[in-house]
């Protein structure tokens, strides 16, 4: 008889691709959604109990399944229903005890994302978007949305983004000031 030593729980997530959102759960282990979600061993996600909607009607179901297999690479944003979804603080944090919240907004060609990045010590862009160890990088109180389709607003207390996707980050604090 065969005994894991791992325990796995169904997580609720909300995920998007370039044409479409799968709401559905995640089968996670004890590193949570992001230690899944950035193993390197599988190049590949199943969605149990998945509804499927087009992008540009996120709300009008498409289809259900029981399963659906994504490929990582593909994924622009999961959505977890609460920030402990995510996993123990240690993995989010990249094991650093103390981070600064960073506010921010980050886009790709079909996405934008405003919410908290959580850095430790100075915000290196290069760093972040050089980190191989963690493709999926998280954001908390994020608001997702489509750049094209403004009626998709996704709000989220806890996101991971795909870090390949994206082609812009600013720093909400180094806004620049009106001419009055």
């Amino acid at each position: 008889m065969d005994s894991s030593s791992r325990t796995y729980r169904f997580l609720p997530a909300d995920l998007y691709t370039a044409g479409y959102r799968i709401v559905g759960k995640v089968m996670a282990g004890t590193s949570g959604i992001m230690g899944t979600m950035n193993d390197h061993t599988k190049s590949h996600l199943e969605i149990h109990d998945a509804r499927l909607a087009r992008i540009h009607m996120p709300t009008k179901l498409v289809d259900h399944f029981e399963v659906v297999r994504l490929v990582k690479t593909n994924i622009f944003a999961l959505c977890a229903a609460r920030r402990e979804d995510l996993g123990p603080a240690a993995v989010v944090r990249g094991g650093y005890s103390n981070a600064a919240p960073v506010l921010a907004r980050v886009t790709s060609q079909v996405y934008e994302v405003e919410g908290k990045l959580e850095i430790s010590g100075r915000f290196d862009f290069s760093v972040l978007i050089s980190d191989t160890t963690r493709n999926f990088i998280p954001v908390f109180d994020a608001v997702l949305g489509a750049i094209l389709i403004p009626n998709l607003r996704v709000e989220s207390p806890a996101m991971l983004f795909n870090r390949v996707f994206i082609d812009m980050m600013a720093l909400l604090s180094q806004r620049a000031k009106e001419d009055k």
